[in-house]
């Protein structure tokens, strides 16, 4: 009861945290708008799918609703989404290898979905409902992800150090596709720089319908194991001699991060830091138990992203969000290195 409970606080005020950044972000931009203006826009939103009978004050203009919901709010929203695969399926990764070192991408998850979307934007393809890129993207991530433990699969058994080693070699490879494919982008090469250092301008309603749909049933599965992956630290030998089905659930995890994954990266390109940084800060504050870890990285890395994109796209310039991520991720990493404060898990 005392970990459900410290779970739904923290999850409560991250969440805060999280509507908190939302709604800031939501006012920052060529058009600045006052947060208690996005407030009221948001709440006649709700109201008018829901029916809250709410009544404001203020009536925001049609110019204000237009930018906040059609043209930042989907922006936001899918920056929430990603921030939330990426940092949920980096814990999950982080504790399934028992290695301080891994993120999301660790079997090539990213590089998979690189080459599919880097061949789409080389080579078009026809896909209905114009999920081209997206289509591509997630479905080579996931065959990549299969090949990887199809090749770490042995007798049966499938060592986290052998996986580890196929995941880094398949990248290299994929990685030598994607340098082919770049030879040849010709005029494209500019859109396959900006989805290969994750970008999340021009987001449409649709993208985020893409994200919604896969991310957070796949979320509630991974917490239904949290329990698991913390026996599974202990070792492979004593998991089983408590109970768990080693191989059953070492196959689920693996599948439900790899597949939160390549939904992350699909419909924005390839965003690093997120989940390697974030489950380590929260893990220093809330501790190692997965059953409050998972959910408040989740938060902690939806509000994570909100915020770096909102400085992505507020100077002169917009930049890919990747690039601030990798600008904070890695000098705060090494600062954990420094001070001695990565974990060992």
């Amino acid at each position: 009861m005392r970990v459900q409970f410290r779970a739904i606080v923290w999850s409560a005020g991250l969440t805060g945290v999280l509507l908190l950044a939302v709604t800031l972000s939501a006012g920052v931009g060529p058009v600045d708008i006052a947060p208690i203006t996005v407030t009221y826009v948001l709440i006649g939103a709700i109201d008018s799918m829901i029916g809250l009978g709410v009544t404001v004050t203020q009536i925001p203009s049609s110019i204000q609703q237009t930018i906040v919901l059609s043209v930042r709010l989907p922006r936001i929203i899918l920056a929430a989404l990603v921030g939330f695969a990426l940092a949920s399926a980096g814990t999950v990764m982080q504790g399934f290898f028992r290695n301080p070192m891994a993120d999301p991408s660790i079997i090539g998850v990213s590089s998979g979905a690189a080459v599919g979307a880097v061949a789409t934007i080389v080579i078009p393809l026809q896909i209905p409902f114009g999920l081209e890129l997206q289509a591509a993207a997630f479905t080579t991530a996931v065959i990549t992800a299969f090949s990887v433990y199809v090749i770490a699969t042995r007798g049966g058994r499938t060592p986290t150090s052998t996986l580890l080693l196929a995941g880094v070699a398949v990248q290299a490879f994929l990685g030598a596709i994607i340098s082919f494919l770049l030879l040849y982008s010709g005029e494209s090469i500019q859109r396959v720089v900006y989805w290969l250092m994750g970008n999340l301008g021009g987001t449409t309603w649709g993208d985020v319908r893409v994200a919604a749909i896969v991310v957070p049933p796949v979320f509630v599965l991974l917490v239904a194991y949290a329990r698991d992956l913390n026996v599974l630290l202990l070792g492979e030998r004593d998991a089983h001699a408590l109970g768990i089905n080693v191989t059953r659930t070492k196959r689920i995890l693996l599948a439900a991060a790899s597949i939160v994954t390549a939904a992350a990266v699909a419909v924005t390109g390839v965003i690093g830091f997120v989940g390697l940084i974030v489950p380590h800060a929260m893990r220093l504050i809330v501790g190692p138990d997965h059953r409050i870890l998972l959910p408040t990285s989740a938060l902690a890395g939806a509000s994570f992203l909100v915020i770096t994109d909102t400085f992505a796209r507020s100077g002169t310039t917009a930049i890919p969000v990747g690039i601030i991520t990798a600008a904070l991720g890695a000098p705060f990493f090494l600062y954990l290195l420094r001070t001695n404060e990565v974990t060992q898990l």
